[in-house]
């Protein structure tokens, strides 16, 4: 038994396809599929019924799902616990954050916590950019704490019986274009006349989900002329002047204050988003009940 097969299984579970689940695992389809043979033939049953299209799970297959999903997270517990009871992990804590934050919000912020703590040896995972898979790196404890933005319009499926979050601050997204020769936005959105160029987020990110459900209430006329999924990318886009592209206030301030950005649209269209810090309730490392404790006084005393 190998944890991949696992592994392997579970992401073809949940796709029901050889060729992505291939894709998300990065091996190539034959890899993969071997792979799967070679669990089956360790269990003595099968567990994909590859005779329809798309493939799905043989009733031993549906069985197995529960099982290997709580074989994996015993095990990557158990790893978790050697690899913070000894040595510099110990006073280590891991955060998740979304890429924006990380750069406007979190050197300063970790700077006052230092201050209130202590020094701690901080650890900070990229963004993946999609929301799933951020909130993912939670659940499966390669972190401890999650920075994110949250808005209600983006579900962030975290169980509130196992997963708790204090509120660090707020933010606006705003609509922001590069200036013509007037100093009047070169893209604007409320005009009459032909759509506005507008540079998009990937859909499957925070902002991407956020500008899908302001465009579904609104409905302006536009099209699209770029797709990131970086807040910092699309503002270089806006600043080269291609669109309009929403993004924090606080990444846009420079720019907006020096007029190599000006807002495209009147404020009804800013959107305000909560900053939060996300922890696991069942996380119970000593440092990390420590730096929690700290950021509760910190976010009071506000």
């Amino acid at each position: 038994m190998e944890i991949k097969w696992l592994e392997d299984f579970l992401a073809l579970a949940n796709t029901l396809n050889f060729s992505k689940a291939a894709d998300e695992r990065h091996v190539t389809q034959s890899a993969f599929s071997r792979r799967i043979k070679q669990l089956e033939a360790w269990l003595g049953t099968t567990l994909i019924d590859r005779a329809t299209y798309p493939s799905r799970l043989t009733d031993a297959g549906d069985k197995f799902v529960p099982v290997a999903q709580e074989a994996l997270k015993t095990l990557h517990q158990a790893r978790r616990k050697f690899k913070v009871d000894e040595g510099i992990d110990a006073h280590t804590i891991t955060f998740t954050a979304l890429h924006t934050l990380s750069f406007t919000l979190f050197p300063e912020w970790l700077k006052a916590l230092n201050t209130k703590t202590g020094p701690v040896l901080s650890r900070l995972r990229p963004d993946s950019g999609i929301m799933e898979q951020n909130a993912n790196s939670l659940v499966d404890g390669e972190c401890d704490f999650l920075l994110t933005y949250a808005h209600a319009s983006v579900p962030l499926l975290l169980d509130p019986l196992e997963f708790e979050y204090q509120l660090l601050g707020s933010e606006n997204i705003i609509p922001v274009s590069a200036p013509g020769a007037d100093g009047e936005p070169l893209h604007a959105f409320g005009r009459e006349g032909k759509p506005v160029a507008y540079i998009s987020y990937e859909k499957a990110s925070f902002f991407g989900q956020l500008m899908a459900d302001l465009f579904a209430r609104r409905q302006p006329d536009y099209t699209l002329v770029h797709e990131g999924s970086m807040a910092v990318g699309l503002t270089g886009m806006a600043l080269a002047g291609w669109g309009v592209a929403w993004a924090p206030e606080s990444l846009t301030r420079a720019d907006l204050a020096q007029g190599a950005l000006v807002r495209a649209a009147d404020p009804s269209w800013d959107i305000s988003v909560d900053i939060r810090l996300y922890r696991s309730r069942q996380n119970r490392r000593p440092v990390v009940r420590r730096v929690w404790q700290a950021i509760a006084e910190m976010t009071s005393s506000h």
